[in-house]
Parts: structure tokens; sequence; C-alpha cells
């Protein structure tokens, strides 16, 4: 690309190295976690959610656990003033969780917002100014000591507030645009603010620390986050935020080497709506958590129904390929793909295992609330054999032999080539009851008895179009006999019967299913399967569909 040359790195790295984080393998336990929906989410919509849909969205993030939830903007607007009072007047906030609120550092913003939480049982009040070099010579045209004064004015002006207001309070602070502030000045900036709040074990404050924009890669995150939270004035009374956005796709790589490096606290949205790329997902880091076995301490185990309301309200579409909410995530349609999630799903059927462990399924997707059937393998012209017998066996009990698995594929590949579509399990088991089962011409079965147990000496009614007649054949077995009465009868000439039998366990239990295949003398394989209640008539059936298969192919 041109003009590569007109951008410069707009980050900030700390003054002196700050890598502890890198010897750190995972993240232990669960940060505090507050939705951001109800403002950054709820900003960011085309159109913003009316009061119903955001009393609706709170009720959800109660649901799932929350309990830290940032409602709004209050004077802002006054959908956010009427939203907020209408969640304290109404008693509509549970005990155990905690609104935040956002005001910028301007004296009638702060005093409305103070307005706005009369009463409540506890509220974050979240102050945030812009700091970063962009902002300061831009926006603002103001020094690093005219910019710092807004935020200790501001930081005097809540505690004066909030000691006038009816309800209970923590204050919470944001360098806004903090990755492209110089680290030293966020951290000179912050500690000018606690030193107004004066932090205690009772009464901590929160720093949050927002990539605004995403501007670094997330080891330049992860590093600036260790500095601040190792030179924080008050820090065991501090709670170090993050708040990542993803501009540049990094988002949840941010807040999870942002947690390594002392964040505590991670504010962020579901599926990671918000302005511009949008906040980072909490969904997904609450998820990757879980897959190394952490409990995110909130409740995602009914993802589908999650979705549902969040695509409702917020009028938002989640990506089919996003990660764990999006429709296609679990879903093979490769066929080497299908064959691994089809040996790992029926090893794990015969192996007792404290651990997950399926090949390309990093959770059991069971566990949010996605389905098996429908969900993990889906089937395309790209599909395989292992996929196509998974879905037959799933849906319909029916265990195919791996030979007439692998001839199926190939029946359903073809199919799938020509329409130029996705088929559904009902169409692969339509073409399966055509292709094979029952198979009636040229030669249709009716009934066999045997008139010497011993020799296997069978009498065989058929009937071709309108003629009924009765053959007759003698083999070294019952179904042997029946084979050898066909081949005289119709001049065919095959060997190697396989054949596979099993009771049929979805649906009716009380039927059984046979698979048979032949192989003609010029080496072609045809292959029948019979279901009846009775298991020998299943077998009859399954050698007659083969038989017929291959008189219709002309063998």
């Amino acid at each position: 690309m041109r003009n590569a040359e007109k951008y410069a790195r707009g980050y900030f790295m700390p003054p002196k190295q700050s890598l502890k984080w890198t010897q750190k393998e995972y993240i232990t336990e669960a940060p505090t976690w507050c939705s951001v929906d109800l403002r950054d989410g709820n900003q960011a919509l085309i159109v913003p959610m009316n009061l119903e849909e955001k009393l609706e969205y709170f009720q959800l993030l109660v649901d799932i656990g929350f309990k830290e939830i940032e409602v709004g903007f209050p004077a802002a607007s006054e959908t956010e003033f009427t939203f907020l009072r209408t969640l304290i007047e109404k008693n509509l906030i549970p005990d155990d969780v905690t609104i935040q609120v956002l005001t910028q550092s301007r004296e009638h913003i702060i005093r409305k917002t103070f307005e706005s939480l009369r009463g409540a049982k506890k509220a974050v009040v979240h102050l945030y100014n812009s700091t970063s070099v962009a902002q300061r010579e831009q926006v603002f045209r103001k020094s690093k000591e005219e910019i710092i004064d807004i935020a200790v004015t501001g930081a005097k002006l809540l505690k004066a507030c909030a000691e006038e207001t009816e309800g209970n309070f923590q204050f919470q602070y944001s360098p806004e645009s903090f990755t492209g502030t110089e680290v030293e000045f966020s951290l000179e900036i912050c500690n000018r603010v606690l030193d107004v709040w004066q932090p205690t074990a009772d009464n901590k404050v929160i720093i949050n620390l927002p990539a605004t924009v995403s501007m670094s890669m997330p080891h330049v995150y992860a590093s600036q986050i260790e500095y601040m939270s190792e030179h924080l004035n008050y820090r065991e009374n501090v709670i170090v935020s993050l708040h990542p956005h993803n501009d540049r796709g990094t988002g949840v790589a941010d807040a999870e080497l942002g947690m390594l490096a002392g964040g505590q606290r991670v504010e962020g949205t579901l599926f990671g709506n918000g302005e511009r790329t949008g906040n980072v997902d909490i969904i997904t880091l609450a998820l990757n958590m879980y897959s190394h076995g952490v409990d995110p301490k909130l409740n995602f185990e009914n993802i589908p129904g999650i979705l549902a309301v969040y695509e409702r309200l917020t009028k938002m579409r989640v990506s089919e390929r996003h990660p764990y909410g999006g429709e296609l995530v679990f879903t093979a349609f490769s066929g080497s793909h299908q064959d691994a999630i089809a040996k790992g799903m029926k090893w794990r059927e015969e192996q007792e295992r404290e651990y997950w462990s399926v090949p390309y399924l990093p959770i059991d997707p069971k566990d949010i609330g996605r389905e098996y059937e429908g969900d993990i393998i889906r089937i395309n012209s790209q599909s395989g054999k292992g996929g196509i017998g998974y879905v037959l066996q799933l849906k319909y009990g029916l265990d195919l032999p791996p030979k007439m698995r692998e001839h199926f594929g190939y029946c359903v590949k073809n199919v799938s080539d020509q329409q130029q579509k996705e088929l559904l399990p009902d169409e692969i088991y339509d073409i399966f009851q055509k292709e094979y089962v029952n198979i009636k011409t040229p030669v249709e079965f009716v009934k066999y008895r045997f008139t010497d147990d011993d020799d296997f000496q069978t009498v065989v009614t058929i009937r071709t179009g309108n003629e009924v007649k009765e053959i007759t054949g003698t083999g070294n077995g019952r179904l042997d006999a029946i084979s050898n009465a066909l081949q005289t009868h119709l001049g065919l000439d095959y060997s190697d019967l396989s054949y596979k039998e099993h009771a049929l366990e979805t649906g009716s239990k009380s039927q059984a299913v046979s698979y048979i295949g032949i192989k003609a003398s010029n080496g072609s394989v045809h292959w029948g399967c019979g279901i009846d209640v009775d298991i020998m008539t299943s077998s009859v059936k399954a050698l007659f569909s083969a038989v017929n298969q291959m008189s219709k192919n002309g063998k």
C-alpha cells in the first residue's frame, strides 16, 4: 500500500521495562466484570434502545450474573436520566448489583449526574477527561497542567456532591485515551486524582485505564498496565480496571494480557458491541477462561437465548463466525474435520475421562446451550463420510458399516454439489432411504419360508411387475440360501457379502436394521439396507435392496 510513511506509532512504552506479566501462563481467577452495554453499547446503536428495551436488557445482564452494570450517561439525555430513575424508584436493582454512571469532568454534568442518583443503594460514579497528546493538542489545546486541573477539579466536585446526596457512592477515574497518553503523565494525573479521593480499604477507588483507541500490539498495553499497577499511589486500595476497544482486532488479547499485568476488573459488552469496532467481548473473555478450567462467575449456559435477546433489542447481528456465539463456530463442513470430531465423540462415549478433549472443539458445545445435532456437523459438497455417517447415527440411529458410509458419502456430496446448497439432516436421511432402504424394484421381496432347517432350503416369494412367483435356494445358512435363490433366478454373479445389523434405537425401539454389501464379478460394490421389526426379515430386505441396486445398474 502507498503512504505507509504517513503513519507513526502513537503509543508510549513505559519509562522502564515492565514484563513480569510474561512469566504468567494463564488467568487463574475471574476479574470483576462490569457490563457497559447500556452505555457504550447503547450509544453505538443506529437506533438506541427505548426505556422498555433498556429495562429488559438490564434484566438480561442481571440474569447472566453481572454485579456491576454501567447504566448510562444520565446527564446526556432525558431517556438516560429516566432509565436510571426508573431503576432506583421501582427498586429494580438487586442488592448485590452495583450500578455505574459516567460523567465528564464538567460541573453542570456532575451535578445532574448526582441528581439522577438520589437514593441509589450503591453506585460507581465514573469521572473521565481526555489526556492523550492528540486530544490535548487538537481538541482542548491545553497544557498538561491544565488537563490535570480539569481532572482534579472534577474529583473534588464528585467528593462534595457525594456528601450532599442520599446514596452510597464509589468513585472511578479514567484518563480517556490512555493508550495515546505518555505513561508517566497518565500516572501523574491518576495519582493527583487519588490524592483528592484518599481511598481506603473500606472505600476503594477504581482507576480505569481504557484503550479508548487500540494503538499498539497487546504486549505494549500489558506493559503499560503493569507499570501503572506498580506505581499508583494507595495501590492496596485501588482497583485497576481495563476497558479495551477493538480497533486493531486485539481487544480480547489486550484484556487477557492486561489481566496478567495487574488488571483486576474488566469493562466490556456482550458480543463486543460498541463504538467503531466495539468494546472487548466479555463473552469471549469469560469462555476463554472457562476453556482453561476457570469459573468466569458469569452464566453463559444458554448462549442461543442470550444471542436472541441481544439481536432483538440492539437490532445488531452477531456474525456466524463470532467466537462461541456464532451459528457456525462449532460446525465442521470439512470432511477431515468431521471425521475427527465424529471419532472423538465416539471415543468419549467409550472412555471415562475427567477432562474434555475432542478434536476441533475447544469446549463442549452443550455447556453453552448448543446442540450436537445440527450444530457440530453440517453437510455440503465439502463434507466427508465420517460427518455424514455421524449425522445419520446421531439423529436417526443408523450405524453404517465403514465401506457403506464411504459409498453413501459420495451420493450425498454429489447431491449437494449439484444443488449447490447445504443438506439438512432430513434431506440426508431421505437420500439414504431412496438409495438403500427396502428397495422393491425390479424385484420385490414378499415372504420366505424354510423347508429343512438342517440343509437351509428356502422358498422365497417375489414380485416382478405384476407377476408373483416362488423361487428356491439352498445354502450354508438362511441368508446364504436366499442369496443363492436370487442369484440363480436373476442370473447374477456376486460375492464377498458384507453384513452388519443392530437394533434401531432411535424412533421405534422394536425395529431392527441390517446392511448388506455385495461385490459383482466386475468388482463394483452395491449396498442395501433393510428395516423391519424382525431381524431376519430386515436382513432379507437389505439383500434384496443390494441386489436391486446391482440389477438397476446393469451389473
